[in-house]
């Protein structure tokens, strides 16, 4: 069997930013809660498309609203970013980068996020929270290096480092009008 034969699930994530109090470019980022194939990990917020969904966009900005309380009327999408497949689980992901308005107070959603963070943008691009490690998962043939992100204790790696990662000095760069 090769890559090409494994049907890849469909998703569709929300890269929020938003300009905080004092003016500094900010990231909404959440954890997993502990459950599912991605259980624990950063990521944005996101999920699988359900009826009703007539596109990627409509499931990323209703996973936004589901799991951390985004409005999509609060949301101006800047960007559709490269799509992203996963390495081990099995999923091609449809990001979308959005200008928000942040609510005054986050509405996480306790069964399936563990976690919200309004990183700054200026501190994820700081290299000294730039890493990578070797990691092995038992559907890879040997263990590969990793590259992530510090996010306070976490590390933000994976598909999610995938979009961040060529989005970062593109964001820094100030390439969209936030």
């Amino acid at each position: 069997m090769t890559d090409q034969d494994i049907k890849l699930q469909e998703a569709a994530v929300l890269v929020p930013v938003y300009r905080g109090a004092g003016g500094a470019l900010k990231m909404v980022i959440i954890r997993r809660s502990g459950w599912g194939v991605h259980g624990g990990q950063l990521a944005f917020p996101g999920g699988k498309p359900v009826p009703g969904d007539k596109t990627f966009l409509e499931t990323a900005l209703r996973e936004a609203r589901e799991e951390v309380g985004i409005n999509p009327d609060a949301a101006t999408v800047l960007d559709e970013l490269p799509v992203v497949d996963t390495v081990t689980t099995g999923f091609r992901i449809h990001p979308y980068l959005a200008c928000i308005v942040a609510p005054s107070k986050w509405r996480r959603e306790e069964r399936e996020v563990a976690e919200i963070f309004e990183v700054r943008i200026k501190d994820l691009a700081d290299p000294a929270v730039h890493g990578e490690e070797t990691r092995w998962y038992p559907v890879w043939p040997k263990p590969r290096r990793v590259p992530f992100y510090r996010v306070g204790a976490h590390k933000l790696w994976g598909a999610t480092y995938r979009i961040l990662h060529p989005l970062l000095p593109r964001l820094v760069a100030r390439e969209w009008p936030v």
